[in-house]
């Protein structure tokens, strides 16, 4: 479990970019409250520290728009054609919910992933010194031996290209096409078989 002082020092280091695999019970619409920043207010949900695991860590590529998140706002996004709402679908009661969620790539906003890692190829110097930031990330929220769980190809390639000593699972991304139940059942039969430690 993590201690507040170490929740409110993960929010004031890492919150800008990163998150939590915890949100607001979906209402009707699939959307419904997807926004919803109070979940991860400790002060307003009192089992939200109990649920947080930093032995699983989510890994986006980086941000598509250039926007300020609100803290922890990464990954809760409420614009209307955003597909974080498919990521809760998909995670909520399985062993990845509760998981720390970031991108590996900070402070390069790029919409296209290919764009990215066309970009990365040219740049390796700018993709070390964000493999550095990340493995301090996992230090300082308390990863001791994570499961880093890739969204997509992409971040995939970063990830096995870069770190050795850790495991990673690729999953599909949240964007993918597919429908929120056919996504939740692959991820499902994805980490079905792999021992998900807290």
């Amino acid at each position: 479990m993590i201690t507040r002082k170490k929740f409110d020092f993960i929010k004031e280091n890492y919150s800008q970019y990163a998150s939590w695999a915890v949100w607001a019970e979906q209402e009707e619409k699939p959307k419904s409250k997807i926004g919803d920043l109070t979940i991860l207010d400790p002060d307003i949900n009192e089992n939200l520290l109990s649920e947080l695991n930093p032995e699983v860590v989510l890994v986006a590529l980086n941000f598509s728009l250039d926007v300020k998140h609100q803290p922890w706002g990464n990954f809760h996004s409420n614009r209307p054609h955003a597909t974080d709402y498919k990521t809760r679908f998909a995670l909520k009661d399985s062993a990845l919910w509760g998981g720390y969620m970031t991108d590996i790539i900070k402070n390069y906003p790029e919409k296209e992933s290919g764009n990215v890692s066309i970009y990365l190829k040219l740049h390796r110097e700018f993709e070390q010194n964000n493999i550095k930031f990340f493995r301090k990330e996992l230090k300082d929220i308390g990863a001791n031996n994570p499961l880093l769980v890739a969204f997509g190809n992409e971040v995939n390639d970063v990830l096995n290209r870069n770190i050795t000593d850790l495991e990673i699972l690729k999953i599909p991304h949240y964007a993918s096409h597919q429908g929120a139940a056919p996504y939740r059942e692959e991820v499902l039969k994805l980490i079905k078989n792999r021992a998900i430690g807290n």
